[in-house]
């Protein structure tokens, strides 16, 4: 078996609330750990930005159950790739929500300061997210749910 990297962005269909935010955590944290898949989810008011790792067979298996999920819009696939190890390994869905220590960051990676998954490439979607992952305020947090 060989590990694979997926990362994609989507547009949220409809108002999410906190309390959505956190169903969805709840059963991706469950469902993943059974997958053996990690990775890492960017929220903001209305985009979603996810990096899966894992088989190619599992990783495949939830990108296909969020592509047909109805609270995801114009998903574009950003990257996909196998991989020699995982780079977030320690959670089966960690989180970032969107913060200003964020927008610091993704003005690095982007354009501009706004959180627009869809102007990033996949290099540095993938970028964005070790950075932010690396930064004290996420770790700090607690966000993440470990891997099972």
């Amino acid at each position: 078996m060989f590990l694979v990297r997926l990362i994609y962005a989507s547009q949220v269909t409809s108002q999410i609330t906190p309390d959505d935010i956190e169903a969805l955590l709840k059963n991706a944290r469950q469902h993943n750990a059974k997958q053996g898949v990690t990775g890492l989810l960017c929220f903001s008011q209305d985009c979603f930005l996810q990096c899966l790792e894992g088989s190619r067979s599992a990783v495949n298996a939830v990108y296909h159950r969020i592509v047909k999920d109805p609270r995801h819009n114009s998903i574009v696939l950003l990257d996909y790739k196998e991989i020699v190890q995982r780079e977030f390994s320690e959670w089966s869905m960690g989180y970032i929500p969107n913060t200003a220590v964020m927008k610091q960051t993704v003005l690095q990676y982007a354009g501009t300061d706004v959180f627009d998954p869809f102007k990033m490439s996949g290099e540095s979607a993938q970028a964005f997210l070790l950075d932010v992952k690396t930064q004290n305020h996420f770790q700090s947090k607690q966000c993440a749910s470990k891997v099972a």
